[in-house]
């Protein structure tokens, strides 16, 4: 559980959190019904206020709530919820609640936590969570199944960002997922800084 370590982070640092490209889980309520689904394709798209951009196909159930609502929520899951991540991508939520009655929360016994701006869940053992308005664009939502939002809350895990920086050393199982394709992923490895290079003299 990582509720005693979760810590808000600056709305101008939270691109920070997606800027290395990491797989996310899409998260959205609306009308009583609630899902959750992996992401490949989403980045950050501004500083001041934050943006954010993710694809979502016109076939999952999220982007229905998502628009619904006007908001959804962003998490970056880590390499403890590799399993999960990859069957949160390739499960109905529409399908699962049909058959069983229960949601994908209820089906995989998630655990959830209240957010603090939108009414998405937020999943528990992420490595960051932004909660975002959707910024409407129906043009290029429907042409394109890009849907853009501001980030409006955010919150991340503190043992691996803190001071606007992502630090994962001694927490192998906090490392982020990147997925490549069908099931495989990589996971975030060494950080480093980079120093600009000196131009030689003339």
């Amino acid at each position: 559980m990582t509720a005693n370590h979760r810590q808000p982070v600056a709305l101008n640092k939270a691109y920070r959190l997606l800027n290395h490209g990491p797989t996310v889980l899409v998260s959205a309520a609306h009308g009583g019904k609630r899902n959750i689904m992996a992401a490949a394709w989403a980045m950050p798209l501004d500083f001041d206020p934050p943006k954010v951009a993710v694809v979502l196909d016109k076939s999952t159930w999220t982007r229905e709530l998502l628009e619904g609502a006007g908001a959804f929520a962003l998490q970056v899951p880590v390499r403890a919820q590799l399993d999960l991540t990859e069957t949160l991508g390739n499960s109905s939520g529409r399908e699962i609640v049909e058959k069983s009655g229960h949601d994908k929360f209820a089906a995989y016994g998630l655990s959830t936590f209240a957010g603090t701006a939108t009414d998405a869940p937020l999943l528990e053992g992420c490595a960051a969570w932004l909660e975002c308005r959707l910024l409407p664009e129906p043009a290029i939502q429907q042409r394109y199944d890009l849907f853009l939002g501001e980030v409006i809350a955010a919150q991340a895990d503190e043992r691996v960002f803190s001071n606007g920086r992502w630090h994962f050393e001694g927490h192998d199982e906090l490392r982020t997922l990147h997925h490549v394709a069908g099931g495989h992923f990589i996971i975030d490895g060494e950080a480093v800084d980079a120093r600009p290079l000196q131009r030689p003299p003339r």
